[in-house]
């Protein structure tokens, strides 16, 4: 089984400015954010390097086959299950060599209608009799999640327009999987050049409010064909799959005593903030008073203004590179 990719760069900068007006005080939050650190979520089978193979098998750990749909024939077209498995790269002379892939193996997926694979709590893999509840991330409140994978597009003559699915999603009191975010990827011979590297994918949720349905939920990571027929055939090559949560920086518990006020700063663990003070809100940043720089080193960290005896005062926290 043959691969290319090509790497696509994506850089994601969350740029928030919310609001909150606390009633009866007079101080207001602002809060001011650059590129936010995402922290990485254990995806097991992420590299496909199991089974070990010397060449491919049908055969994938960790991830469940889509269902096999009632009109298939195998008669005509073979196993069903022959549409996923694991392949391993060709050596470094070899014409096929992948040149990024992640370890030394990676998954085929064919562009037949309805193919694909999944991972969640309850999913199980050829060789499981029962859910192994292996990946057991969740959605959490506050955070956003980013999925990112390699895909290589156009395997054994694809045509150009096939789509690929690639999502997050979660599992609705009948279990069935329900999206949260999803990202299509369409085959083009331009995008896709050669077969000999990967391009990176992403699919990126909303930050996961208290009313969204998936809030607590586990996640789930899917790469679905949705092919029609006239576009059939061909095969994707996927590897190297990458969950992470970004924590959206939140200024929270305000509090104002004798002169003083206080708040605690969540973000994300390890991030570096200016805490800036104006009692003008419509002043440019390099006007606002600077009351210190903190580290939130376990995610969340308060912070006292000891001279907070104003009409109003607005505080912002402004993330440092």
């Amino acid at each position: 089984m043959s691969n290319q990719s090509s790497e696509s760069n994506f850089r994601s900068a969350r740029r928030l400015k919310p609001l909150l007006i606390i009633a009866g005080l007079t101080a207001i939050f602002a809060m001011n954010t650059a590129i936010t650190r995402a922290a990485s979520i254990a995806v097991p089978g992420a590299s496909f390097e199991s089974p070990a193979t010397f060449f491919a098998t049908p055969i994938v750990d960790s991830w469940q086959l889509m269902p096999q749909p009632a009109w298939w024939n195998e008669a005509a077209t073979g196993p069903w299950t022959n549409l996923v498995g694991v392949f391993k790269n060709d050596p470094p002379s070899s014409p096929e060599h992948i040149d990024n892939i992640h370890g030394n193996q990676a998954v085929w997926l064919f562009a037949n209608p309805s193919a694909g694979f999944f991972q969640d709590y309850d999913s199980m893999d050829w060789n499981d009799p029962a859910p192994t509840h292996a990946f057991n991330a969740t959605f959490e409140l506050g955070k956003s999640y980013r999925l990112t994978v390699g895909v290589i597009g156009g395997g054994y003559n694809m045509l150009p327009g096939t789509p690929l699915e690639a999502s997050l999603y979660y599992r609705d009191a009948a279990s069935n999987k329900v999206n949260v975010a999803t990202t299509t990827i369409i085959y083009s011979a331009t995008y896709f050049s050669n077969r000999t590297h990967f391009i990176d994918f992403t699919v990126t949720t909303p930050t996961v409010r208290s009313g969204d349905a998936w809030a607590g939920k586990n996640i789930g990571i899917k790469f679905f064909s949705t092919v029609s027929s006239e576009l059939e055939g061909g095969y994707w090559d996927l590897d190297n799959v990458r969950l992470t949560s970004i924590l959206a920086p939140t200024l929270l518990n305000p509090v104002r005593t004798n002169g003083q006020f206080q708040f605690t700063l969540q973000s994300e663990p390890g991030l570096a903030f200016q805490i800036l003070a104006s009692t003008n809100l419509t002043l440019t940043a390099s006007n606002w008073t600077s009351l210190g720089v903190v580290t939130n080193v376990t995610g969340t960290i308060p912070f006292v203004d000891t001279s907070a005896n104003f009409p109003q005062r607005f505080y912002q926290a402004r993330q440092l590179p």
